[in-house]
């Protein structure tokens, strides 16, 4: 993946993780939360620092789907139509199949 689209996908989704995280533990105190109805037993900072790495990675997964959904069908299927004979292996329009 060219590394232009990862800064476009991480850094994005690092501000705004940045933002829910404020604003959901501005609502929630993490000592008072309860997983599988147990109270969380771990520190402030822990439970600050995996409510972070959780709402980066759902950012990031949101950013990267953007970055796929904008392609090209030509960069997606990466098949030139023009010369049978430079279509790579498993091409569906290549001339001696490779693809089911």
């Amino acid at each position: 993946m060219n590394p232009r689209k990862l800064i476009w996908i991480f850094w994005p989704s690092f501000i705004v993780a940045g933002i829910a995280e404020g604003i959901f533990f501005t609502i929630f105190d993490p000592m008072e939360m309860n997983v599988f109805g147990d109270p969380v037993t771990w520190s402030r900072t822990a439970v600050y620092s995996l409510g972070f790495f959780a709402f980066w990675a759902v950012t990031s997964a949101s950013s990267a789907l953007t970055c796929f959904l904008q392609k090209t069908p030509a960069e997606i299927n990466q098949c030139p139509i023009d010369d049978p004979s430079q279509r790579p292996p498993g091409c569906p329009r290549r001339e001696e199949g490779g693809c089911c």
